[in-house]
């Protein structure tokens, strides 16, 4: 197995609770585990614009916001909707096994 295809267990799935974003670390790497609209996404925890813990924010319309400065990212691309951040952030591929919420850290394209 590669590390590419390598799915790492972030928490159960009964852990979660609807746009409650869920802060863990896989490998180092802070990332954000959100159950909204009957999914679950992951998105590297750290906002593009500032050093910022995006599981802090508020969950709405498949977007996460960043609570200091307001921007918003696409759970399902990590695009920005609005300013002042311009940088995506990651999204990793999510599989559910039972209850558990597994995560690889290669970055879907």
């Amino acid at each position: 197995m590669t590390a590419s295809s390598t799915f790492l267990r972030a928490c159960g799935l009964s852990e979660l609770e609807e746009d409650t974003p869920k802060r863990v670390e896989l490998d180092g790497t802070p990332v954000s585990v959100v159950k909204t609209e009957g999914e679950v996404f992951a998105i590297n925890d750290i906002c593009s614009h500032a050093n910022v813990s995006l599981s802090e924010g508020e969950v709405e319309d498949c977007q996460i916001e960043c609570w200091l400065h307001g921007s918003a990212f696409d759970l399902r691309t990590g695009k920005p909707s609005g300013l002042p951040a311009t940088r995506p952030v990651p999204v990793y591929p999510v599989k559910i096994e039972g209850d558990d919420v597994l995560v690889s850290l290669t970055q879907e394209s």
